[in-house]
């Protein structure tokens, strides 16, 4: 006598077809453990009479899933929840966004015995500039002038990470209560800062290159003209988009910025991986653009300086802001950092983290073809786009078979607007686990059927 399913049959409340609903509903299920790894599923005429369906939708929806993985037919006994499941090997994450590891650990190793041979007790037991050393603002100064905008060292200030400096960047340019503009789809920690801070943040519609124009003025128009409002965009490599502008979008958005009188946060830390010639928004609109950069994600997460440039009448309340989050960004990474920027080995490992890069995009282009919104430039996350459900619907069943992408739902900065999609982070895991990731990922979007069901329609 066959067991019951343990399995309480559902279809997911959507407007998809009778197969998709019920997909939907295993996946969620498997993904979340109610059904667990091993468990049979409902014979296809009972789950069929038990739902109302026609026994052909039943067919058709255990088929996808057994494609994807999820499922499994035993001959003569029924379909089960797949073993693999059970027996997943460690997830792999592709829900953050670092860039591929270069550093050896004779470099580190090295790095750190020189700064040995250099720090003193005395030293390291004083305090510095809160806004960092002036040799240190001078060493960040001309790392951005060579390959971004040439800024004066008095208008830097050093903070530890990107993330401090986006923080102090959004005080500045708005209070609580105040607008804050950005992309439909944007950084989850940009999200995170405005809630906590209690700013007021509306989506902008986007298109290939990020921000619409016609999206911003409409918003700006429609904010009656009293409120002051701040724009925060990632004009390079947008993440999660990878949509980067070109020189006339630029200029678009830095001419209604002005228009209204916007104050610009530019979240440019993608920088080693901007085409030659494209100028940073800070270099168009020097007078009220707020800059940000750093080195975790140009080179390593774990040399935690940042960088906010602001414009020279904004720096002294920047210094009170900054003064009132940290007292001083890190004396070891500022060391680390003026090690490796006056002996090359910045420069070097920021060549070796664009060439691994390009490695895992072409990695994805070839698991993934046609599916991506993969940049021109090369960086370390692309883009899956798809209505928001359909986002949902594969991330679940991804975790369920062992790989993590970001919540959509994370990324949207208002959930009635989500733009849809999955953000696909490339540089974490090593390469075998990479490809192991894309390869399950490239099977939960196969279509159904030859010809059949695109890919809104199958996940």
């Amino acid at each position: 006598m066959r067991l019951a399913s343990p399995w309480q049959p559902r279809l997911c409340e959507t407007k998809d077809q009778p197969y998709e609903r019920l997909v939907g509903a295993l996946t969620e299920d498997i993904a979340a453990g109610t059904v667990l790894a091993g468990a049979r599923l409902p014979p296809h005429r009972d789950l069929a009479f038990r739902l109302g369906i026609g026994l052909g939708t039943v067919t058709k929806a255990y088929a996808v899933l057994e494609r994807r993985g999820l499922v499994q037919s035993v001959r003569g006994r029924g379909m089960f929840v797949a073993d693999a499941i059970l027996h997943a090997r460690d997830m792999v994450d592709l829900s953050v966004n670092t860039p591929p590891q270069v550093l050896g650990d004779r470099l580190v190793a090295a790095t750190l015995a020189t700064l040995a041979k250099r720090l003193s007790a005395e030293s390291f037991g004083r305090y510095c500039p809160a806004a960092g050393r002036d040799d240190h603002r001078m060493l960040m100064a001309r790392w951005l002038s060579s390959h971004r905008f040439a800024v004066s060292p008095d208008r830097l200030m050093l903070t530890n990470g990107a993330q401090h400096a986006l923080s102090i960047a959004f005080a500045l340019a708005c209070r609580p209560g105040g607008l804050l503009l950005a992309e439909a789809a944007t950084y989850p920690g940009a999200i995170a800062i405005a809630r906590h801070a209690g700013y007021r943040m509306t989506a902008l519609d986007m298109d290939g290159e990020g921000v619409t124009p016609e999206a911003l003025d409409r918003a700006l128009r429609d904010r009656g003209g009293a409120a002051p409002a701040a724009l925060y965009l990632t004009p390079t490599l947008q993440n999660p988009t990878a949509a980067t502008m070109g020189p006339a979008r630029r200029q678009d958005i830095v001419r209604l910025c002005r228009q209204h009188d916007v104050t610009i946060v530019e979240d440019d830390v993608y920088s080693v991986f901007t085409p030659p010639g494209l100028s940073a928004l800070a270099a168009l609109a020097p007078e009220r653009t707020l800059y940000v950069n750093g080195f975790s994600k140009n080179l390593s997460p774990g040399l935690r300086i940042g960088v906010l440039a602001t414009p020279a009448d904004r720096i002294g309340h920047a210094l009170a802001v900054l003064q009132t989050t940290s007292t001083m960004a890190s004396p070891l990474c500022c060391l680390v950092m003026e090690q490796w920027l006056t002996d090359g080995t910045a420069a070097s490992v920021g060549m070796s983290v664009r060439s691994e890069a390009a490695k895992r995009m072409a990695m994805a282009r070839a698991a993934l073809p046609d599916r991506l919104q993969a940049p021109e430039t090369e960086g370390f996350h692309a883009w899956l786009p798809m209505p928001a459900a359909a986002a949902q619907r594969l991330a679940e069943a991804a975790g369920a078979l062992g790989v993590m992408v970001t919540p959509p739902s994370a990324l949207a900065v208002d959930p009635a607007r989500d733009p849809g999609g999955v953000r696909l982070c490339l540089g974490a895991p090593p390469p075998d686990e990479l490809a192991r990731g894309l390869a399950v990922i490239g099977r939960l979007l196969a279509p159904a059927t030859a010809g059949l069901d695109r890919m809104p329609a199958v996940i």
